[in-house]
């Protein structure tokens, strides 16, 4: 044990640390424990910061970001009585969200100075999301936040430029009906994103 973490303190010596901007798109969905009724997609903005240690020589590392996005879906409340006497039709139920992912990442970086130009990474593990608003639906609850798991792949350019696509499965429920007792619904979303390391 004493001589892992030795190593892992001697390559954290190490590692190189970077950061940037990031902006991007998030296509969410929502999807429920039944399927009472039907759901769609929105797209919306994605903008924060994203951070990266690589450790020299391996080609792995971590990533850590925050970023703002507008996550959600459509919902065909009015396809059941229950919701559709009091008014509801075809709604849209938005998540305004800080996102938080905690990634492990390998970059391939042996390629005979061919990663000075071009370089492939996957990537993957959890995010944490935090709701800080939603529109007035008071069809639904909403929770604090919300779990996801999340795997992607990304490349890099000429050492700065990151352009990245993956996939969040949600894990706990973003949202609870008032009037069900256990109609819950998972926020699952696809992000695409360009980054600016410094």
């Amino acid at each position: 044990m004493l001589l892992l973490l030795g190593a892992v303190c001697s390559l954290g010596a190490r590692a190189e640390f970077r950061w940037g901007p990031a902006v991007g798109i998030d296509i969410s969905n929502l999807k429920f424990k039944q399927d009472l009724i039907s759901t769609g997609k929105i797209v919306g903005p994605q903008a924060g910061v994203q951070g990266e240690m690589m450790f020299p020589g391996i080609g792995f590392g971590i990533d850590i970001g925050a970023f703002y996005s507008l996550q959600g879906g459509k919902l065909g409340l009015g396809e059941k009585k229950i919701w559709a006497v009091d008014g509801y039709g075809q709604e849209t139920s938005y998540l305004h969200t800080l996102s938080i992912p905690v990634d492990l990442r390998f970059k391939w970086t042996r390629m005979n100075g061919l990663e000075d130009y071009i370089a492939p990474y996957v990537f993957g593990g959890p995010v944490f999301d935090f709701h800080l608003g939603h529109n007035s639906l008071k069809a639904m609850n909403y929770a604090f936040g919300s779990i996801g798991m999340q795997a992607g792949l990304g490349v890099e350019l000429w050492k700065r430029w990151q352009v990245q696509g993956s996939y969040v499965w949600g894990l706990t429920y973003a949202m609870k009906a008032v009037k069900l007792i256990d109609f819950s619904g998972r926020c699952s979303y696809w992000t695409v994103r360009v980054a600016y390391m410094f």
